[in-house]
């Protein structure tokens, strides 16, 4: 009888983490971890207080699925505050086990088997893995050195009629590149003459060190059209809390909570 594998296939077309492997290897090696993505601050107490105050009032049960109401409320008003975003925590917000969890949801929820998804690259590097856990096809498209920058030339190539969407990571990980008002114009142009999903990571999205932070669902016709994806791990330094968000219209956020759920 001839041996089946005992493993998917969707799981042949990747590796392990890079990341994981590395962050391992240091841990037995008394290396000094250069790849992993944690803060070197300690998180505030401010926090950590409410987190005890939490614990000791028992609040440790099933809370609502896509996040606890509070907690939807703050991150509405937040988006309110920083960028001017006008979501409904009810109908928008989802709160994840953290932005990882969060991607993965949001292109379970958004490609079907051999659509693409464009990728600029250096890119971190769980975006292909997911692509692929969704029988969808991830395009890499490079920045160009040495600034790393958005090519809408490129991106504008890589478009076929399969391409559903397109990840953007800014402030970007690896590179640390903050893209510029031109360059998000440039993937704004692009996603409503090709009507894709722009689902961007913005964990980064208060630590840099120059240029400013813009918001993609904040350019003209995008709200509609953009899903963000965000956490506390870097802004707290509580990665280990693994507290994700995602901010989609109305629509999206459905079919991303059954997935999440």
């Amino acid at each position: 009888m001839r041996a089946l594998p005992r493993t998917a296939r969707r799981t042949h077309g990747f590796t392990e983490s890079v990341i994981r492997e590395m962050t391992r290897v240091a841990a037995e090696t008394g290396a000094i971890n250069l790849a992993q993505g944690f803060p070197d601050f300690p998180a505030p107490n401010v926090l950590k207080e409410a987190a005890c105050r939490a614990i000791r009032a028992d609040v440790n049960q099933y809370a609502v699925t896509w996040g606890a109401p509070a907690l939807r409320a703050a991150l509405e008003a937040r988006y309110l505050e920083r960028y001017g975003m006008e979501v409904d925590g009810d109908r928008q917000i989802t709160v994840t086990c953290g932005a990882t969890e969060a991607m993965a949801a949001v292109l379970l929820s958004l490609l079907d088997p051999d659509d693409e998804v464009l990728i600029p690259e250096p890119f971190y590097e769980n975006y292909g893995p997911d692509a692929v856990l969704s029988a969808a096809r991830p395009v890499f498209v490079p920045l160009t050195p040495p600034d790393f920058r958005l090519d809408a030339g490129a991106l504008e190539a890589a478009v076929t009629p399969r391409t559903r969407a397109i990840v953007l990571n800014t402030p970007n990980n690896p590179t640390g590149r903050v893209f510029s008002r031109e360059e998000l114009e440039g993937v704004a142009d692009l996603c409503r003459r090709h009507d894709l999903v722009a689902v961007t990571d913005e964990i980064y999205e208060y630590i840099l060190y120059e240029g400013e932070h813009l918001a993609l669902a904040t350019f003209p016709d995008m709200a509609e059209r953009t899903v963000v994806v965000s956490g506390l791990s870097k802004t707290f330094s509580v990665t280990g809390w693994r507290v994700g968000t995602i901010v989609a219209p109305a629509d999206l956020t459905a079919a991303i909570r059954k997935v999440h759920d």
